[in-house]
């Protein structure tokens, strides 16, 4: 595999959503935390993680972060109240490439880049497919409050010659998984047994399914948003957790594993 292009590449930073204005954002990127002014300080971040595929050293296509623009801007704008900014990771290259990992390799610099940038605030992780994946990978970093991980791609053991991926990184952080069952890229079986494992560790993990939608669960996408902002902003502000995701962090498996994300979430959410 070419591998000489890659130390020329760097991962980045898109610019911050969530911010007090174009203002805001710009002067985000300027200093590292703390206060200031009314609503300039940034007190938590959402890093987006795009998908990707199994291989490939050439530069991504923008469509992949821009598939994951308006799930960053839904946070950024649910957390705008807390301080929350908003960022999505432009990986190296395109592919995981076998253990090499990129995007996760490119997950840990960007959790480095934001604690240079805005000091010690909590990141909830949200990745989508190969980026889920890369997500549950860098959850390790001290930084990492949370992980959301959306239609996670990740390997079978029995057909991908490969090992399980790692959980022992998941301890003390919130974990939300969501997998429609329809999905024909990325296994849903496989994400409920990767979060089977993950709950022996962690008990603070939990996954919803989304009945009768696919890959990129556009048929339920306003119930998917809410939920997912409903799960950041519990775990970065403590804000509290809708009930059903209460109710699914506190049933074992395999019912808060396979919990159904039900029509309509998001309309009622506090009860």
């Amino acid at each position: 595999m070419a591998q000489q292009a890659l130390p020329v590449r760097e991962a980045r930073l898109g610019k911050p959503l969530g911010t007090a204005g174009k203002e805001g954002a710009r002067e985000a990127l300027r200093w590292r935390g703390g206060r200031r002014g009314t609503g300039r300080e940034v007190s938590g971040v959402a890093l987006l993680l795009p998908g990707g595929g199994p291989t490939g050293v050439r530069r991504p296509s923008p469509v992949a972060a821009l598939a994951v623009r308006p799930l960053a801007v839904r946070l950024a704008k649910a957390g705008r109240p807390e301080g929350l900014t908003a960022h999505v990771v432009r990986y190296r290259c395109s592919g995981w490439n076998g253990t090499e990992a990129h995007p996760a390799r490119d997950a840990d610099w960007a959790l480095e880049e934001v604690v240079r940038r805005y000091g010690d605030v909590p990141v909830c992780l949200v990745g989508t497919g190969m980026g889920a994946r890369a997500a549950l990978h860098a959850a390790g970093h001290p930084a990492v409050n949370s992980v959301l991980a959306i239609a996670p791609w990740l390997p079978d053991p029995h057909r991908d010659d490969a090992q399980p991926d790692p959980v022992k990184q998941l301890i003390g952080r919130q974990v939300l998984l969501i997998h429609g069952t329809n999905d024909e890229r990325t296994d849903p079986d496989l994400s409920y047994r990767y979060a089977e494992r993950a709950k022996k560790v962690n008990r603070d993990i939990c996954r919803f399914e989304v009945h009768s939608d696919g890959h990129s669960l556009h048929q339920h996408r306003a119930e998917v948003l809410a939920l997912a902002s409903d799960f950041m902003l519990g775990s970065l502000f403590a804000r509290g957790y809708a009930r059903p995701v209460k109710d699914a962090l506190a049933a074992p498996p395999p019912l808060g594993l396979r919990m159904p994300l039900a029509a309509g979430f998001g309309a009622s959410l506090r009860h």
